[in-house]
């Protein structure tokens, strides 16, 4: 456990995104919006012993970057955050055809409108998917992707936290059981990074799980049936109906709040 007593610069955090920011794959019904996240988990640490320190999470499930773009950032800009975080076109890279640098693109000019008031912008690259189904198909992709994100952060002064490299996510503890978002464990893993990546002191604590056992053949292909049945099939249908999770969902907290601070 770190010291949380030294001070930051930050007193107004935005965070832009999609599901991951969001917090989905870790409810918690006293959180608004009924999920907690690693953006909520940042913002509780940002707010100890900083008692003017306000938090707005604008992030939408399913919603593809040119959607984040433009219906979350001027309404960030208008709230003159002085931490932006975004992590956008994940949903994008999972549709055929998708091109990562035109994607990246889009993003940098984002990217440059928030630097330009002066904020300290966190850019999330994608992880590493190769160990699990239906996203390691787009691994490729996510890896151009990510070196542009690179590039973006480097031509404007951006901080990245780097999910690419974090090796601990490639324990499935650290997924929901749909396969596409994080666990509660994996939000915590990733707010310990996003802190870090913010070299900011936190209180909280690594969790290290064993590796888990090895399955038994059947019994993997026994989850692998009902994970399909009732994760993949459903996805694939609202994507051949142009349909998303986020349709008539809005933001959890749309304007800038004091965090309850949570004790793990």
């Amino acid at each position: 456990m770190e010291n949380s007593q030294a001070p930051h610069p930050w007193r107004r955090y935005v965070a832009l995104g999609d599901s991951f920011t969001e917090g989905i794959g870790d409810p918690e019904p006293s959180s608004p919006g009924g999920h907690r996240g690693w953006a909520d988990r940042v913002a509780e640490e940002l707010s100890r012993n900083c008692p003017d320190f306000n938090y707005a999470n604008l992030a939408i499930r399913g919603k593809l970057l040119a959607q984040i773009l433009g219906e979350q950032l001027e309404p960030a800009l208008a709230l003159q955050a002085d931490l932006i975080s975004i992590s956008a076109g994940g949903n994008d890279l999972l549709r055929p055809g998708a091109d990562p640098d035109t994607l990246a693109q889009k993003l940098d000019a984002a990217v440059a409108r928030m630097r330009a008031t002066g904020a300290t912008v966190l850019l999330f690259t994608g992880p590493d998917v190769r160990t699990m189904p239906v996203l390691a198909r787009i691994r490729g992709r996510v890896a151009i992707y990510n070196e542009n994100l690179h590039a973006i952060a480097a031509r404007h002064g951006v901080v990245v936290a780097n999910m690419w490299s974090l090796e601990q996510l490639a324990d499935h503890r650290m997924w929901d059981g749909d396969r596409l978002h994080f666990s509660p464990l994996g939000h915590h893993t990733i707010a310990i990074m996003a802190l870090a990546a913010l070299q900011l002191p936190h209180t909280l604590v690594p969790m290290e799980p064993a590796p888990l056992p090895q399955q038994r053949w059947q019994s993997a292909r026994a989850e692998d049936l009902v994970w399909a049945r009732e994760f993949f099939f459903p996805w694939v249908l609202r994507r051949l109906r142009h349909q998303s999770l986020g349709d008539g969902v809005g933001p959890k907290r749309p304007t800038p709040a004091p965090v309850v601070v949570r004790e793990r």
